[in-house]
């Protein structure tokens, strides 16, 4: 049998990528894969579909909300077909900043015609057939949950392979953030983004907001090749990060350092990047679920990482955006209008 061979993500070419208009000014998204509880450490399994966290969903959702950001809800296949879970995003989508959009974790996804194993659960990895599939369950199954179509996705695992877009697209999507910035999975079956930068770009029929990573330190500008590098050395990217050489940080509270955090939105602003994409799990939200909020102490200090996050962004006159300012500001008017003419109404 032949070895498996990552897909890899090419870079936006120069007509692919989007250069936001200057009204738009700066701007940041906070999205959630919403999504069952399992345990990280743990081989995946279909039978764990529980998703109790969500009763600590209000009390983040809250929290956002205060500080006027919108939650962009990646909402997976257990959740969806959850009432209880359902009635909770449902209320939060009340906000009018807030977004459903769906997250395929394809393990947990009908049908199911593949082994479970690390490879096929990074879905883009699954037969475009079998791919389609599990996409049509889910979104049929959020558009019963929520009367509405997605248009927003992100692919479990970030697990967006070469036909994924086109399916998105051919499904009525609009936007995909499956794509990790300067991220490398395939030594885990899954795919290479190390090609991928923080910039947005439009293919194969939709728009790709990639999550937000970038280098920081002295050896930022070649730090693909040489974050590569110290892959390989035992410790290297460790003793690169301590050093100042070169860090890879992305957006996002689960095992990233404030000071880190910070550090990468000022590099981030600095090099021009006009839409910065945070990311979490909700599981996160309730101790015990995930390796990064254990205990009640983390929780708070969860809480108090966005608080310092949402102070330098506002130093820095980054503003919370939402998918309504996104695709009005791409496509014009258009995109408020079709969805005012029958999206919130549409059915499978």
């Amino acid at each position: 049998m032949p070895a498996f061979r990552s897909w890899r993500a090419p870079a936006a070419k120069p007509d692919e990528r989007i250069d936001w208009p200057d009204a738009f000014g700066t701007r940041f998204l906070v999205t959630v894969d919403v999504e069952e509880e399992f345990d990280w450490s743990a081989p995946l399994d279909r039978r764990h579909r529980s998703t109790s966290a969500m009763r600590a969903f209000p009390a983040a959702h809250r929290f956002f909300a205060a500080a006027g950001v919108g939650l962009n809800c990646m909402v997976d296949h257990p959740v969806a077909v959850d009432p209880a879970s359902v009635a909770i995003l449902g209320k939060c989508l009340e906000d009018g900043r807030s977004e459903m959009g769906g997250q395929l974790h394809g393990w947990v996804t009908p049908p199911h015609y593949e082994v479970v194993d690390a490879v096929n659960s990074h879905a883009g990895n699954l037969s475009p057939a079998l791919e389609a599939a599990k996409l049509d369950r889910l979104t049929d199954a959020l558009v019963r949950a929520f009367g509405m179509s997605p248009r927003i996705f992100r692919s479990g695992r970030y697990g967006l392979g070469p036909s994924t877009l086109r399916l998105l697209a051919e499904r009525g999507y609009r936007i995909d953030s499956s794509m990790r910035a300067l991220h490398n999975y395939s030594r885990t079956g899954g795919m290479d983004f190390g090609a991928i930068n923080a910039r947005a770009f439009r293919r194969d029929g939709m728009i790709e907001l990639p999550l937000t990573s970038v280098y920081t330190g002295l050896l930022r500008r070649v730090g693909t090749g040489v974050y590569a590098w110290a892959g390989h050395v035992p410790h290297g990217r460790g003793a690169l990060a301590r050093s100042g050489m070169l860090s890879r940080i992305p957006l996002t509270p689960e095992g990233v350092g404030i000071g880190d955090a910070l550090a990468a939105i000022d590099r981030a602003v600095a090099d021009g990047v006009r839409l910065l994409t945070f990311s979490f799990h909700s599981p996160t939200l309730e101790p015990g679920h995930t390796p990064y909020v254990r205990d009640a102490r983390d929780r708070v200090m969860f809480d108090r990482w966005w608080d310092r996050v949402f102070e330098r962004l506002a130093w820095h006159g980054v503003t919370a955006t939402t998918i309504d300012e996104i695709l009005a500001t791409l496509d014009g008017d258009l995109a408020l209008s079709s969805r005012e003419s029958g999206r919130w109404g549409r059915t499978a």
